[in-house]
């Protein structure tokens, strides 16, 4: 077992400046404490929630002020950018790192793909499609590609990365049915969950029996399972338990400040799309208080995806 941890670099007080100093700091001292990988999300417009835009950026510093830790991308969401600029982006951290990159891969919500001006039917396919031409890339010799979302004519992308053949492919999962689809293409699962480890038995067991006949969409098979956990350590147990369940209510509670905006945003998508794509059910009843995705999709029309 691993251990390592993840940043949103949120805050409750927007101090941009703040926040990375400090979240710098705090890496420093994990590479020196023996965490194994610092991770990092790739979020917009979250306001008070999370403050990492760019994670290339700041592992662009930590290259340089870390040695053994890796540095996880977790995520980058494929549907915003052309998958040429991520295997550029990834392998020339790879190479400033040392090769201690770990590369996670993830489609974001409705809320911030509207705001990119990305249509959230199509991020799964553009997932998918990303995916598939990022290795090639990464391969020795000329890459061309001609997709549904990108068309790429015979060109030689560089850097190849510093690990061989690639770093390590990941996906951030939230549901049983992207557990199965990191299976099948052979990579890892980033278990977004807050739900107990031991609730993921079965689905743990039935990822590592299933990903072992992959057909990988990189040289080699990825076969590990990330599960998130929240906890707050302190030298005062009844302190930090305080401080720990107030931070839980701010991050769950009902007057979440990064939700106010979003809700009515899901309920106008569900309107003028009659209903909800299969693919993103999951993700929409996370924001939706009361609703029934089935009563919506009674009423459905047929999804373009």
């Amino acid at each position: 077992m691993r251990f390592s941890l993840a940043y949103e670099m949120q805050r409750p007080m927007v101090d941009d400046h703040a926040v990375i100093e400090e979240t710098i700091e705090q890496c420093v001292l994990a590479d020196k404490m023996g965490f194994d990988t610092v991770w990092f999300v790739e979020h917009h417009f979250l306001t008070s929630f999370s403050m990492s835009p760019c994670p290339e950026v700041i592992f662009g510093a930590l290259s340089r002020l870390t040695k053994n830790i890796r540095l996880g991308f977790g995520v980058v969401i494929l549907p915003y950018h052309h998958p040429v600029r991520v295997a550029e982006r990834v392998a020339m951290v790879d190479h400033l790192s040392g090769g201690r990159v770990e590369f996670g891969t993830g489609r974001s919500a409705p809320y911030e793909q509207i705001g990119m001006g990305i249509d959230p039917r199509d991020t799964r396919e553009m997932w998918e499609e990303a995916l598939a031409m990022i290795p090639k890339a990464w391969e020795d010799g000329m890459f061309e590609w001609e997709g549904r979302f990108w068309k790429v004519p015979p060109r030689d992308v560089r850097p190849k990365p510093f690990q061989k053949p690639h770093p390590r492919i990941w996906v951030a999962a939230l549901q049983p049915a992207t557990y199965q689809l990191a299976a099948q293409k052979g990579i890892g699962v980033m278990a977004l969950s807050v739900a107990a480890p031991s609730s993921l038995a079965e689905h743990i067991k039935e990822y590592k029996a299933n990903v072992q006949h992959a057909t990988p969409v990189g040289r080699v098979i990825n076969d590990q399972w990330l599960s998130s956990t929240m906890a707050y350590c302190d030298a005062d147990n009844h302190e930090a338990r305080e401080l720990a369940a107030k931070s839980l209510k701010t991050f769950f509670g009902p007057d979440r400040p990064y939700l106010k905006d979003q809700v009515n945003i899901y309920e106008r998508l569900i309107e003028t799309w009659g209903g909800v794509p299969e693919h993103l059910k999951a993700n929409f009843s996370r924001y939706i208080k009361n609703l029934t995705l089935r009563d919506w999709n009674e009423k459905s029309v047929e999804s373009p995806v």
